[in-house]
């Protein structure tokens, strides 16, 4: 039985999977208050001829990279709610998809738990940092010269010119690896073994991409720069040079070693069957050999008697044997020259490799004008044609396990794309979209202004709503044309719901009072006001733990009665945080954990706030001589 007192509400973080690897492989290279002894390490792994510290090495550095190291690893300055009456839905409320409004870097902190590991793939489409593309970066966080001094390690000077940069709305090369570096370094660590991570950018920040994503990820575990076509001809203004750019870039990396791609799904252009081979259809595959250790021999086309001799691919065993398959023909077309059949069906397994010139996508494409249709013209211009972000969403297979995420959600092409995949290959991917409810000026994009407020009745339009409202009208334009087909597909396992959360600030609202720390709370401490926080409040409390504690948003906790008093189960943590706890709860607790066996709590988690410490002992200590008796472990944890 173990008692932990936690301040959790305002110290949720990603975890650091690294330092937990140096603790348990280099334990004695920590100090008694717990701090790495790097010099001890590297006299550690001197031992090792083949390790040289030399102190010159290659990498990026810029103004504000402590900075941003600093943002990866601070804590999260919100807490999570969930849009319940939508969530309600009865085509959202068992959906696995979400989607989620907020800062993306205070979402994927959210997320590093519950999803660390768990993301097959991340693609994204930064802003590009054009000059005219909006992005500027600006950080709401407050910290003095000398706070930031002291956590970044830095001297005043460079903390002076850091914040500088960080409130002037700075559209520099630093500010764009400021503002990429902390997402793409929490990014990583929610990446499974085998994921990798596309990035779409331009050639304004592609050469700063690639570094930053080298220090990142790894440069091992570089896969490609494939580049796109967005034009089907050299239209607009050149440049002086007389050049005139037609493509964009998408950076790729993967986890480790481990990852791979798919490939592209071999097509039967070139495959016919002009002999009506029972195999099915066919196309000519060289025999020859470049092989010089290869052997040397003739064989012989059986209808004209003529003889080739060459170095060949197959033994003279395997050849004959082949003849007489027919496998091998001679085609008059080509001299008579033999040449092997390749099946079709012999290569379902086998997709052909990716090219990484990625071809042609325009907005003139077919879909992308039937989406012009869904939301009307000019209301998101700027998005990636759909039939691109499936190519790339492809990649990832397509079972239960694969869920794909995308931090710069846009129009939701991505979650489009992911619905129109299942439905093609009755796949089961889950999709992930977060965007920032960025207010929509209503000079600058009248189109879209005008859409969301007038057509989705929006008093302040936001580019989320009209994220939210393109997967809506997509997944029902997708059944709507299957409905249309001679033989429709079943798509009821089809997800095309999605469920909505978002980011709220704990400093704001009933939290702005919430400042009560574990260490101060004693029986004397006056309790928070109960009109402070209601009931919604508790339930974004218990949204955040959920997640903080490993649980996916889309899972639901399960009410469970003691004697009148509500507490919240999910496999194997006791939540109880609203007030009124008394002893005959206490008891039925027990009772359940004896003789429910579905009700098996290894962790019961407290809001300590709303129970009196005289409660907090009565549980902990019963809770203890209930485990010591039963030979079980509980642990027993209060949160504040």
């Amino acid at each position: 039985m173990t008692n932990i007192n936690q301040l959790t509400t305002n110290n949720i973080k990603i975890p650091s999977k690294d330092l937990e690897i140096l603790k348990t492989n280099f334990s004695h290279c920590f100090n008694k208050k717990g701090n790495f002894d790097f010099e001890k390490f590297k006299k550690e792994l001197s031992k090792n001829e083949d390790i040289d510290f030399s102190n010159e090495s290659y990498g990026m550095d810029w103004l504000g990279k402590s900075y941003a190291r600093l943002l990866a690893n601070d804590e999260a300055t919100t807490l999570l709610k969930e849009n319940k009456e939508w969530n309600k839905k009865p085509e959202n409320k068992n959906s696995d998809n979400l989607l989620i409004k907020g800062d993306n870097l205070e979402v994927l902190k959210h997320l590093s738990n519950a999803y660390n590991e768990k993301i097959k793939m991340i693609y994204i489409d930064p802003p590009y940092n054009t000059g005219g593309d909006g992005f500027v970066y600006q950080d709401d966080r407050k910290f003095s010269v000398e706070e930031l001094s002291k956590l970044a390690g830095i001297d005043n000077e460079k903390a002076k010119r850091i914040l500088d940069f960080t409130q002037s709305k700075s559209n520099s090369h630093s500010a764009w690896l400021t503002f990429m570096y902390p997402r793409l370094y929490i990014a990583k660590q929610l990446l499974k073994d085998d994921g990798v991570i596309f990035v779409s950018i331009d050639d304004n920040e592609v050469a700063q991409l690639r570094i930053l994503m080298d220090e990142i990820f790894g440069e091992e575990n570089f896969v490609e720069i494939f580049i796109w076509d967005k034009k089907n001809s050299a239209k607009g203004v050149p440049t002086k040079n007389m050049v005139v750019n037609i493509h964009e870039y998408i950076l790729c990396y993967s986890k480790s070693t481990n990852s791979k791609l798919f490939g592209e799904e071999r097509t039967k252009d070139t495959f016919s069957n002009p002999d009506n081979d029972e195999r099915g259809i066919w196309r000519l595959s060289n025999i020859k050999s470049t092989l010089e250790n290869s052997e040397k021999f003739s064989i012989i086309d059986p209808k004209t008697g003529n003889k080739f001799t060459n170095y060949w691919a197959f033994s003279k065993e395997s050849l004959k044997k082949m003849i007489e398959e027919n496998r091998i023909v001679f085609p008059k077309e080509l001299g008579g020259l033999p040449k092997q059949k390749e099946f079709f069906n012999e290569f379902k397994n086998a997709n052909m490799p990716i090219k990484s010139n990625l071809g042609l996508f325009h907005a003139q494409d077919t879909y992308e004008e039937a989406v012009d249709e869904m939301l009307g013209p000019k209301v998101f211009p700027y998005r990636k044609p759909t039939n691109l972000i499936k190519k790339i969403v492809s990649q990832a297979g397509e079972d239960s396990e694969v869920i794909i995420l995308d931090f710069f959600a846009g129009s939701g092409t991505t979650g489009d794309a992911v619905m129109q995949l299942n439905v093609e290959d009755d796949g089961n991917r889950k999709y992930i979209l977060v965007q920032l409810p960025e207010v929509i000026d209503s000079q600058k994009n009248k189109t879209a202004y005008d859409f969301v407020k007038n057509e989705l009745k929006i008093e302040n339009p936001t580019i989320f709503d009209i994220t939210k409202e393109r997967l809506v009208r997509a997944g029902n334009k997708i059944k709507e044309d299957n409905n249309k087909l001679k033989e429709p597909k079943d798509l009821s396992s089809i997800d095309f719901g999605f469920k909505i959360f978002e980011t709220i600030s704990n400093n704001k609202g009933n939290w702005g009072d919430y400042i009560l720390e574990a260490e101060n709370f004693n029986s004397q401490t006056k309790l928070f006001d109960e009109k402070k926080l209601s009931k919604e409040d508790l339930e974004i409390l218990l949204i955040t733990w959920k997640t903080y504690d490993g649980f996916s948003l889309t899972k639901n906790l399960k009410e469970i009665d003691l004697d009148g008093y509500k507490g919240c189960y999910l496999d194997n943590k006791l939540y109880l945080i609203d007030k009124g706890f008394e002893t005959k709860n206490l008891k039925k607790l027990l009772e359940e954990i004896d003789i429910n066996k579905e009700f098996n709590p290894a962790i019961i988690i407290v809001f300590g706030y709303n129970f009196q410490s005289k409660i907090l002992r009565e549980i902990a200590d019963n809770v203890k001589n209930y485990a010591n008796k039963k030979h079980i472990d509980i642990d027993f944890i209060i949160r504040y």
